[in-house]
């Protein structure tokens, strides 16, 4: 089968971070690439010669690597279009700028040299947008005074030198294109077939993202230990959508349905509860064995999990939280009181446990129901029934004593099932805790 025709890339600064909004571009480049069958390039703008090291580039590339977005060609990896940092390949710029040159498409001025627009109108048919008109009206600078290539410059001579067919950006990006085709023409090239996709907004109030807005940064999901299959899957849903309500889908299965004119026009709300929430199913859904590989070490490091408890108690507390978490990072406030005595208190979970109407009388009455019954067939099942039996017999709802019991034996007002945190914590634990509560209140 012959390759693919459709080539693509990606083409960040290397600035130190790696922004959430260039790793949705990386990845609707990536997605539309496997999609066709084409190749994905990583091309590097390491101009800036105040911002560019080597450690930002790791950032950025270990941040594309955690995503699962491998590159077919670029640093690390090479290619017939190498070298793939814009700071190597200035005999490349010169040679094109000799091309302007002798078609008079530039002149010097100020020290600087400038293109000569021609001044027509450029009908631009984006793959998401339409046809759209623009017109670039006057000259602009390509070469600084100081003898640097400007970024519309060197943009449009590598996407010509790397033979690229698609060029896929943000939507801040439709304003340049005018120039871009000027260029392109001048050159003697066609240009590529553009797609504009739509920005992502912060969170709450007007603009876009920043990397000062909360949750901008993908190296900080990886640092709160996020689920990168999690974080993919949500950020393939800003701007493009499954038919159908489906929104957590194999990354094989998006690959198969992605395509440029079913992305977006309209820009895209950053919710961050809503990647929790995604991040929490793929970990609900997590093949056990993996889930707590992930987390035991969590648990060992905030010094909550040791050799004292060995790893079935372990294995049976990770088995229980494992349905409710939504971040790893949550673990140890969320299972703490498993393994300690000294385990928080929530200042919320307080307060609603004060605010509820006798709740220290319904500890009580749990307590007492334990003593009279034993702790002789202590299980969920067993526990169950005393609850149903007690709410039964004073007229209470069975949620009366699980939201009170829950505050007093863990210190939190949410949890996991409360049946089952009950028998992993045993019957003798439970009893001494309610009665270290109830004499302490």
């Amino acid at each position: 089968m012959a390759p693919s025709p459709v080539r693509v890339r990606f083409a960040p600064s290397p600035t130190g971070f790696f922004h959430i909004g260039g790793a949705r571009t990386a990845l609707f480049n990536w997605l539309y690439a496997r999609h066709c069958g084409g190749t994905f390039v990583l091309r590097i703008e390491d101009t800036d010669r105040e911002r560019d090291s080597e450690e930002a580039l790791r950032v950025l590339l270990d941040g594309m690597r955690w995503l699962g977005l491998d590159w077919d060609e670029g640093p690390e990896i090479g290619g017939p279009h190498a070298p793939y940092a814009q700071s190597k390949r200035s005999d490349i710029y010169g040679e094109y700028l000799r091309k302007l040159q002798n078609g008079g498409h530039c002149y010097e001025k100020d020290g600087a040299i400038w293109f000569r627009v021609s001044g027509k109108p450029s009908q631009i048919d984006d793959e998401i947008r339409g046809k759209i008109q623009r017109l670039e009206e006057k000259d602009f600078v390509i070469f600084r005074s100081d003898g640097s290539p400007v970024f519309h410059f060197v943009n449009v001579v590598d996407d010509i030198a790397m033979e690229i067919s698609h060029v896929i950006r943000g939507e801040d990006h439709l304003s340049n294109s005018s120039k871009h085709v000027e260029l392109f023409r001048a050159l003697g090239h066609n240009p590529p077939h553009f797609a504009h996709i739509p920005l992502i907004l912060k969170t709450n109030g007007p603009g876009k993202m920043s990397k000062r807005d909360s949750g901008a940064l993908i190296e900080d999901y990886c640092r709160r230990n996020y689920i990168p299959e999690a974080v993919r899957n949500y950020l393939c849903l800003l701007g493009w959508s499954p038919k159908g309500d489906r929104e957590i889908l194999p990354i094989d299965e998006i690959i198969a349905i992605f395509d440029l004119p079913e992305i977006n026009k309209n820009n895209a709300r950053f919710d961050e509860k809503k990647l929790a929430h995604i991040n929490g199913e793929y970990l609900r859904n997590m093949p056990f064995g993996d889930f707590y590989c992930r987390a035991a070490p969590i648990l060992r490091a905030a010094g909550l999990l040791t050799d004292s408890h060995g790893e079935t108690y372990a294995k049976s507390v990770l088995r229980l939280c494992q349905e409710k978490l939504r971040e790893l990072d949550e673990l140890p406030n969320f299972c703490a009181y498993f393994f300690s005595e000294s385990f928080p208190k929530n200042a919320d979970a307080l307060a609603k446990f004060k605010a509820a109407d006798g709740a220290i009388v319904r500890v009580r009455e749990f307590l007492n129901a334990i003593k009279n019954e034993g702790v002789g067939q202590w299980n969920a099942s067993s526990i169950e029934q005393l609850v149903k039996s007690l709410a039964a017999a004073t007229g209470r709802k069975t949620g009366d004593y699980i939201h009170a019991v829950r505050y007093a034996i863990s210190g939190q007002s949410v949890g996991p099932g409360f049946y089952g945190m009950l028998e992993i914590l045993g019957g003798n634990c439970t009893v001494s805790r309610l009665k270290s509560f109830t004499s302490n209140v």
